[in-house]
């Protein structure tokens, strides 16, 4: 099969298109015929070897986090999986190749409403977006929530999750994912390269779901907007030089199969869409990862195999 993996840390070239055997799998694991990856940009850092201090990774590495695809062999152990299930899962690297031997428990079964391969865009942004929504900002009914970078895959997700919650949504993100985010029920859009978020975001919101990078000035600017006692919960550090009194969380994504599962309920319901920007097949993922890095990625991408 082949395999997109990386023998040393770097560049996007580093990516290689390995010729490799596909592993039978232990008795706690299925094999997967994959049918997508999807891509997350803080593979860019992994890539790169910037995450070896919180995630270490062995190399060569098979890169690929989220997957999607059909059972075609399982362990002795696994009996709630069989050949041909359609399954979607968040896994340990090894989703970017044509096959992936992966733990039974990191899979549920995939959305029946959606094609298998857009599926693959659910379990990491999908993920974030429920942890940060439902476990640490706890939003409910009535509540004014800003998400900020609503543009990305986490921030999609995160504005409908919290639309269905039954929050106000205002939303930043730049003016080519305007219509996309209106799509996914966003009650304000703000276009965060048109000038400070005081001027363009009316009264205090209750809670503020960050997912982008932030230096101290743009944390405060952020706190700025949330009323006394509001809650910050970001995918990134949070620091904020004012003081300010409020609830500040910051959180990284773990797997938890039953809340990918009621997120595939969700899906199927037709309460939360699954919309992908853009597909790259397999062997330009090396190009995807240029692509990110000149700013020309938005929404969640897919890597068809």
């Amino acid at each position: 099969m082949i395999a997109a993996r990386i023998h040393r840390f770097g560049a996007p070239s580093v990516i290689q298109y390995d010729d490799v055997e596909a592993v039978a799998p232990e008795p706690d694991e299925v094999l997967v015929e994959v049918a997508a990856a999807s891509f997350n940009p803080s593979e860019l850092g992994l890539r790169r070897g910037l995450l070896q201090t919180i995630a270490p990774v062995s190399l060569p590495y098979t890169l690929g986090w989220d997957l999607a695809g059909t059972v075609v062999e399982v362990g002795t152990r696994v009996s709630d999986l069989a050949a041909g299930h359609r399954v979607v899962g968040l896994v340990d690297g090894g989703a970017a190749a044509e096959y992936a031997t992966v733990p039974a428990a990191s899979l549920v079964p995939a959305p029946r409403t959606v094609p298998l391969p857009d599926s693959a865009t659910l379990p990491l942004a999908g993920l974030t977006a429920w942890q940060a929504v439902f476990e640490h900002a706890r939003v409910r009914a009535g509540q004014r929530v800003l998400v900020n970078g609503a543009g990305g895959g986490v921030g999609g997700f995160a504005v409908q999750l919290a639309k269905h919650a039954g929050a106000e949504v205002v939303a930043t993100a730049g003016r080519r994912s305007a219509a996309r985010l209106r799509r996914f029920g966003a009650d304000q859009l703000v276009d965060h390269t048109a000038g400070p978020l005081r001027a363009s975001v009316d009264s205090p919101v209750d809670t503020i779901l960050n997912l982008v990078p932030l230096d101290p000035p743009g944390i405060d600017e952020l706190v700025a907007l949330v009323g006394p006692g509001g809650t910050v919960v970001s995918a990134t550090p949070v620091r904020s030089a004012t003081g300010a009194e409020v609830n500040a969380v910051h959180f990284v994504t773990r797997r938890d199969t039953a809340q990918l599962a009621a997120l595939v309920e969700l899906v199927d319901a037709g309460a939360v869409a699954v919309e992908v920007t853009r597909s790259y097949p397999l062997t330009q993922l090396d190009q995807l990862h240029r692509d990110c890095e000149e700013g020309r990625v938005h929404g969640k991408v897919t890597v068809c195999v």
